[in-house]
């Protein structure tokens, strides 16, 4: 069964390539460059992943992730950021109360095959 995506980052060039990886590895994947938009098209219990850029305007990563852990509370979501905002990132979500396993981390730039490892990672921990 194909798996499903929801990808948000605020560049474009980032989302076409990401998608493109992704859909060519059997993964459907809807994207969005607007959080806001994003947000208003999230369907509930739809995706089995979304991925989140931290360093985006209007509406950065952790405001998006709060709002759809308000929508659906078991959805898996991963980050993405460069190295120089990991310990940002940990500390923002600890903040939430929030504890996230290292592998929900997707580093900026990524290998394609380290990018599908990773994603495959993440899906299949959560069907435990």
């Amino acid at each position: 069964m194909t798996k499903r995506i929801l990808l948000i980052d605020d560049e474009p060039d980032i989302t076409f390539t990401i998608k493109d990886i992704l859909e060519g590895n059997e993964f459907q994947v809807d994207s969005f460059n607007d959080p806001i938009i994003a947000l208003n098209y999230y369907k509930v219990s739809f995706y089995d992943l979304v991925i989140l850029d931290i360093k985006m305007p209007r509406m950065d990563g952790f405001e998006l992730y709060t709002k759809i852990r308000e929508k659906d509370p078991k959805v898996i979501i991963c980050f993405t950021a460069t190295a120089m905002f990991t310990e940002e990132i940990k500390k923002s979500l600890l903040a939430l109360g929030k504890t996230i396993d290292k592998d929900y981390f997707i580093q900026k730039p990524i290998r394609i095959e380290v990018l599908i490892k990773k994603i495959t990672l993440i899906i299949n921990k959560n069907k435990e």
